[in-house]
């Protein structure tokens, strides 16, 4: 047998199953055997591999062993010449593998082989080809040295970016990602360290198979997309943590004793520097604009009770206390923040009527805990009144300068329909259609481009013409069916159609699926039949400011409640536990199901309540699912009035 596949999935399903796809059409004239090494995923994976691909070779775990020992898992079995080690987010042109294979047996001293990759966007990613992560190396990526001087041999080893991406050339450090080897070399330098759980195990094998004798190459004349970041995003600390531990274990087991230290003391360095970064770069983009709000609306509410306090009431000596600047309005603040948070007013585009409703809301809480306070803390209904048209202003003015200035952290308006156009033949176009209107919202479907360069009955164009069709149409988003075009052509076009203004997305044959990804650094877009509206930010928000409303509405009415309610002590422990964020009023039925759903908060009644007879656990799960794929506040509200009377239960 020519080449042995090896694919490790955890919990990427879609993603799996497009890869899948183009792996059997890149080994249809090719000796070779797939294997899947599922860590226990939960999101039916191994169904779906079990039902589509059934000539593949599946490895089902009951435990996440991690990366290194679930591939060896397969390498132990495997019958290859070639082993190819490939991440389940990645897709291959048809003729990859025959490529590299070839490349290979003109290569005898070839221990690995590693290909050019990209990403969602077309863009080149420099983890193709790597140098070793030496000390030094390693100082001048953390510190951002290497991409001040990228054509440097010294400053830029670690992803060698003084070579050419577009020649092929021997390399220290191939990419876990795609990573082809020699059987005959794994025998003679052994198989993965299972020491690494996850990253750094490329690295150790790599650098085993130069010192097994062999070399590494970069071979730029083949190419896969890799959409990354599925599993781990680089900006959180858990990957920082991770990654670089990695690191230190690697140098460890291959440096010596003072280069070990050495290099142990600057990850550690960079470790808290990088998770460091990591923490304020966070706080930075969420607490930004919520600060500035908080300053902007102080200020003027300040000299609002300064100009109230001159002219209105001078008569009147220190008309407003100290207190009322110290501590009452920016409790205020606090409350029409946050109820401009609930209502999607930090939404990255933020709609007019949010911020009124949000400010809105949280007067009307203001003005009935104002009502509550003691008359001696009581100044002025009007200032407050006046407060708050301010901050709306503010609210407005600021992010309108913030825009104009290049902060793109939130803007006032409305999102724009994406204007979609489909590349494929006629009947797969349609289906793709339909898929996207069945799960976004309000498409513009401007139409489907003919594959082949002739003129049809049915299409807006040619793909001959589809760079003028995105012209013309000013199209957002390009979607390739893998069906009618090659992973090749895809790839092809995604490098000439380039551009920050348009993303890419690929429907893989026969799939309720259509995958993409924006950039290096985001994971890819997924649209999905089985769509999880509930686990949008704004369902999330209003459905917690519907738990809070109610909570409310049901303390202050608990004396005429508690005559419907069977367990009115449980009535007073829920709405405790719902307004401290323990739990919602509404949430899933409980069942044994191994459907994954968007985690929220365990509900006090589910979408079963209203049935009164016992039902199946499929139709328990069917709830579910249309409760989390079609999440509307209104559905809460009939809920919870079909179920009044249980609002007491456990």
């Amino acid at each position: 047998m020519k080449l042995s596949i090896i694919i490790v999935n955890y919990n990427v399903k879609h993603f799996l199953e497009q890869c899948l796809y183009s792996v059997r059409r890149a080994i249809k004239n090719i000796d070779a055997e797939v294997f899947v090494v599922d860590n226990n995923s939960i999101d039916d994976s191994n169904e779906m591999v079990q039902e589509k691909f059934p000539e593949v070779k599946l490895i089902a775990n009951k435990d996440n062993v991690g990366f290194s020992k679930a591939n060896n898992q397969a390498i132990r079995v495997s019958k290859g010449e070639y082993v190819l080690l490939l991440n389940p987010d990645t897709v291959v042109e048809d003729d990859t593998f025959k490529s590299c294979i070839e490349f290979m047996d003109a290569h005898p001293d070839a221990g690995g082989l590693g290909v050019k990759m990209i990403d969602g966007k077309g863009n080149f990613l420099p983890e193709s080809k790597r140098g070793l992560p030496t000390p030094e190396a390693a100082f001048y990526k953390i510190f951002g040295i290497s991409k001040l001087f990228p054509k440097s041999k010294k400053f830029s080893h670690y992803h060698l970016s003084y070579l050419d991406k577009d020649e092929t050339n021997e390399v220290e450090i191939l990419a876990g990602a795609y990573m082809m080897m020699r059987k005959e070399a794994l025998d003679k330098v052994g198989l993965l360290d299972e020491t690494f759980f996850m990253y750094g195990e490329d690295i150790d094998l790599s650098y085993r198979i130069i010192k097994g004798g062999y070399k590494n190459y970069y071979f730029a004349d083949a190419r896969i997309i890799h959409y990354k970041g599925e599993s781990t995003k680089k900006s959180s600390v858990n990957y920082v943590f991770v990654f670089y531990n990695a690191m230190i274990i690697f140098a460890k087991k291959h440096f010596s004793q003072k280069n070990a230290k050495l290099f142990s003391l600057l990850i550690n360095a960079a470790i808290y520097f990088r998770a460091g970064l990591a923490i304020f770069n966070r706080f930075v983009k969420k607490a930004i604009l919520p600060i500035l709000d908080f300053i902007l609306i102080f200020i003027g509410i300040f000299f609002i009770k300064e100009y109230w306090e001159q002219n209105i009431f001078s008569d009147f000596q220190d008309y407003y206390p100290a207190l009322l600047m110290k501590y009452e309005i920016p409790s205020f603040i606090v409350i029409w923040l946050s109820s401009l948070w609930l209502s999607g007013g930090y939404d990255k585009t933020t709609k007019p009527g949010k911020v009124l409703q949000g400010i809105g809301m949280g007067t009307l809480a203001i003005l009935v805990i104002y009502a509550l306070l003691p008359e001696s803390l009581r100044f002025s209904r009007a200032l407050v009144l006046i407060s708050a048209a301010w901050s709306t202003i503010t609210i407005f003015l600021n992010r309108i300068v913030l825009n104009l200035i290049g902060f793109k952290s939130s803007k006032i308006g409305y999102d724009k329909n994406k204007r979609f156009v489909i590349i494929s033949d006629q009947s797969e176009g349609e289906r793709v259609k339909r898929l996207l209107e069945s799960t976004y919202y309000n498409p513009i479907i401007t139409g489907i481009v003919n594959v082949n360069n002739t003129k049809e009955k049915g299409f807006i164009g040619n793909i001959s013409q589809v760079k003028e069709i995105i012209n013309i149409h000013k199209i957002n988003e390009v979607i390739f069916c893998s069906k009618s075009i090659s992973h090749q052509k895809i790839m092809d076009y995604m490098a000439e159609l380039q551009s920050p203004d348009i993303d890419f997305k690929i429907a893989p044959e026969d799939s309720l699926s259509i995958i993409g990804s924006n950039s290096i650094h985001t994971s890819g877009d997924l649209y999905t039949i089985d769509i999880n509206s509930i686990d949008k930010g704004y369902n999330r928000r209003n459905k917690r400011l519907f738990d809070i409303i109610l909570s409310f509405f049901l303390i202050t009415s608990f004396p005429i409640s508690m005559l419907f309610i069977k367990n009115p002590f449980g009535l007073l422990k829920n709405i405790f536990h719902t307004i401290i964020g323990c739990k919602s009023w509404v949430g899933y039925e409980e069942n044994n199901s191994q459907v994954k759903l968007p985690k929220i908060k365990k509900g006090i009644l589910s979408p079963v309540i209203s049935i009164r007879k016992i039902i199946q656990a499929e139709t328990i799960t069917k709830l579910n699912l249309l409760y989390a794929r079609d999440y509307k506040v209104i559905t809460d509200l009939k809920i919870i009035l079909k179920g009044f009377k249980h609002l007491g239960r456990d």
